[in-house]
């Protein structure tokens, strides 16, 4: 039997392989795989349903991620999910696989972490499992949501001439995973020394406890704004961009001028030479929005605090492409978070 490697297909491109023979068979279900959450039909309002796995060693490093924090943010990441699809998420399910290090004090403070998630976006936990592991801890969430089928956003509805936006400012994160590793690097070199951070509180917290952006899916009811296309930022923007721009048969153009990026994250990203705008484009676990508006409806956003119109939906054929501050043009390049 030939034997693949799963490298040679990537995540995005194992999920479409292993689910290419799985038809949608229920005329309940609107929307199956390929978008940040699926959705079924129950009448008046349709359920919305994601799940994210995080795996110590591959997501998550304990030597620096309090457990507290963990559990946070394992809910938030699926939250967001619901959000892109401009949902309310309702009720989540968590599934846990232990090993034999982990005592009940320390589970407790992990749910303590799910617990404030959860009185933060008013969800229910509703149900679970839980098991033994080998090796570590593997944490799996579902997130489930509500919204009425005409206030769905899908990744599929972005339109040449639609503008581009963003919620909030990216690449802290990432800055704040490049502290949080280089403090565990020097104190395994010299276990004597206490961690520095700098008081780089902003980027160490968009990395151990990021927030869902919930807010913006209320305002934009308020206002009665229903963007074309939505999606959330967890691997890097410029490969949510592509994702969005596979799934609407579309291109196109970012301003490097309009992709937000915070003042202590610029300095910070300079202090560690890198390119700020690489790691806005690249760096992932922003969890902030990226959506798409008609331009008739700039005057609902123009003035919202928080949001930022970072470029422009193009024909297919004009490519997926960024202008730089010094005024080139370039094919986007997506190199966020790969999984495999």
């Amino acid at each position: 039997m030939q034997r693949t490697d799963v490298n040679t297909l990537g995540e995005f491109g194992l999920i479409d392989h292993l689910t290419r023979d799985f038809p949608l068979r229920q005329a309940s279900s609107i929307k199956g795989i390929g978008d940040d959450a699926a959705v079924i039909d129950n009448g008046s309002l349709c359920t919305v349903i994601s799940t994210d796995m995080l795996v110590e060693g591959i997501h998550f490093d304990l030597s620096y991620t309090p457990l507290k924090h963990l559990g946070f943010k394992a809910v938030v990441v699926n939250l967001s999910d619901i959000y892109a699809m401009n949902a309310l998420p309702k009720q989540i399910v968590v599934s846990l696989a232990i090993s034999n290090r982990f005592s009940v004090e320390a589970l407790d403070e992990l749910y303590e972490g799910i617990r404030a998630a959860c009185e933060a976006y008013n969800v229910d936990l509703v149900g679970g499992d839980t098991t033994s592991s080998p090796k570590g801890m593997t944490i799996s969430i579902t997130a489930i949501g509500q919204c009425e089928k005409e206030l769905l956003v899908y990744r599929s509805g972005a339109k040449p001439g639609d503008l581009i936006c963003i919620t909030g400012e990216l690449g802290g994160a990432y800055l704040g995973l490049q502290i949080l590793e280089r403090e565990k690097y020097i104190w395994q070199e010299n276990p004597e020394l206490q961690p520095d951070f700098e008081n780089q509180t902003y980027a160490v917290g968009r990395q151990l406890k990021p927030e869902a952006r919930r807010d913006m899916i209320e305002e934009f009811r308020k206002i009665g704004l229903k963007p074309t296309s939505m999606i959330d930022i967890s691997d890097g923007l410029a490969s949510e961009v592509f994702h969005l721009c596979k799934q609407s048969m579309v291109g196109a153009l970012i301003e490097e001028s309009g992709v937000p990026i915070n003042q202590e994250a610029q300095l910070l990203a300079l202090k560690f030479k890198l390119d700020p705008i690489t790691c806005a484009l690249n760096g992932g676990e922003d969890y902030e929005l990226l959506f798409t508006i008609r331009p008739e409806d700039i005057e609902k956003v123009k003035y919202l605090p928080d949001i930022y119109i970072a470029g422009e939906i193009l024909e297919a054929k004009d490519g997926i492409k960024i202008n730089t501050m010094g005024g080139n043009l370039h094919d986007l390049k997506a190199q966020g978070w790969v999984h495999f």
